[in-house]
């Protein structure tokens, strides 16, 4: 009986394994990242044309209703953002992929500013409708809580040296911080808010009128590429810092081992 070859042999996770292989990233991503930049572009634009030009007032809140169509979708990737380091932790602890590290690096500061710029608008939107910019509701609190985690997990990694403890510590972190992300999502159910409920994503069917509810869904859609061409954009800058790095410090050791062996020549 011919033994099984090497191919056959080949397990889920080996492929996986080679499949997320620094290198063959870095060759995948140089080809599918310009044409996502431009894809995430051009939705954008189309997104930002219905937003001005085609979508209505609304007939309570008027033009600022518009604010809408960035505020939502922001919202949507800071979370999004906050599950995709979730996700690549859980992946570094458990099955010590390769890229999960890279992952969760590079979507911090990108979900870090969309969270931000949720808060922002967010404020924007709230003083023509609540009459002040800032209220202490729920779900603006837990909203205010992610973007403190994104900063502290920032922080932790900057505060140490060691890459691999780093990695580590900031992965524990991003798993313990992931439950905020449900008491964002029900915490206009659960608790007595002045934000509104869930208005798309809910049983019955989105509740927005159609000429609102499509620039909102064009605006989701090209603002999520484009958070996935940054995130693409930031993994290629962190697995090429980490090769240059890599690089330094095996110049550092030769240059170390040619000082050695030198002064073992002379003596």
């Amino acid at each position: 009986m011919k033994p099984m070859s090497t191919d056959a042999q080949t397990t889920p996770q080996s492929l996986t394994q080679r499949l997320a292989n620094p290198t063959r990233f870095m060759e995948l991503s140089g080809v599918i990242l310009p044409w996502l930049s431009a894809l995430a572009a051009g939705i954008i634009l189309y997104g930002l044309y219905l937003t001005f030009f085609v979508a209505p007032p609304d007939y309570q809140q008027g033009e600022t209703v518009k604010i809408m169509f960035i505020h939502v979708p922001s919202a949507w990737l800071g979370m999004m953002g906050y599950a995709m380091i979730a996700i690549s932790s859980f992946g570094l602890l458990v099955f010590r992929h390769p890229l999960a590290d890279v992952s969760a690096k590079a979507a911090a500061p990108i979900g870090a500013a969309f969270t931000l710029l949720a808060l922002i608008t967010g404020s924007l939107w709230g003083k023509p409708m609540w009459g002040t910019y800032w209220v202490w509701d729920a779900r603006l609190t837990s909203v205010l809580i992610l973007f403190f985690l994104y900063l502290g997990l920032m922080a932790l990694r900057s505060s140490l040296d060691d890459e691999a403890l780093a990695a580590k510590q900031t992965a524990v972190l991003g798993l313990a911080g992931v439950v905020i992300l449900p008491i964002i999502k029900f915490s206009v159910d659960w608790w007595n808010t002045l934000h509104q409920p869930a208005s798309v994503v809910k049983m019955g069917g989105p509740a927005i009128h159609p000429s609102i509810l499509y620039p909102l869904i064009i605006n989701a859609v090209g603002f999520s590429i484009l958070f996935l061409a940054l995130h693409m954009k930031g993994m290629r800058n962190e697995v090429l810092r980490r090769r240059v790095k890599a690089l330094r410090m095996a110049e550092v050791e030769q240059a170390a081992r040619g000082r050695e062996a030198s002064t073992a020549a002379s003596g």
